[in-house]
């Protein structure tokens, strides 16, 4: 009865002085791996606008159906989205959108902390995907 809770004890003790594998979140960031999956972000071009030709490709390829494309054309007839959603709320991050664009110009990120009080707030548009690609830079 005794030797089990010297067992305990032993373990305890030995562990006290070593160093802790905790992090604390806030003030320290776990590193992803290469391949995570992160929240999406849009590429820019040379002019500053998104990369994005729309094409629909990401929109076919979606299993979940979470991405709203409008298209718009240019005078010059080069194609651009007028209105381009992704619904993170709906989006299970396979990455199927990032592999089907044919410019690059729609990628998962990095980041992990997408937590918002209203569910609209989970609805990225152009400007949102554009901004955080600032943050990549």
């Amino acid at each position: 009865m005794i030797i089990p809770l010297l067992k305990g004890l032993c373990l305890t003790f030995s562990r006290i002085f070593s160093k802790p594998i905790t992090i604390r979140y806030p003030e320290q960031k776990h590193p992803m791996p290469a391949r995570w999956r992160g929240v999406h972000y849009f590429r820019k071009n040379e002019a500053g606008e998104t990369a994005c030709v729309a094409c629909g490709l990401c929109v076919a390829v979606c299993p979940n159906t979470c991405i709203t494309l409008e298209i718009g054309e240019k005078p010059d007839g080069k194609r651009f989205p007028l209105k381009y959603e992704i619904d993170v709320w709906r989006c299970i991050f396979c990455g199927f959108c990032q592999d089907a664009c044919p410019v690059n110009a729609i990628n998962l990120g990095q980041g992990y902390e997408e937590a918002h009080y209203r569910k609209e707030d989970l609805v990225l548009n152009t400007k949102t995907l554009l901004s955080m690609y600032e943050e990549k830079i």
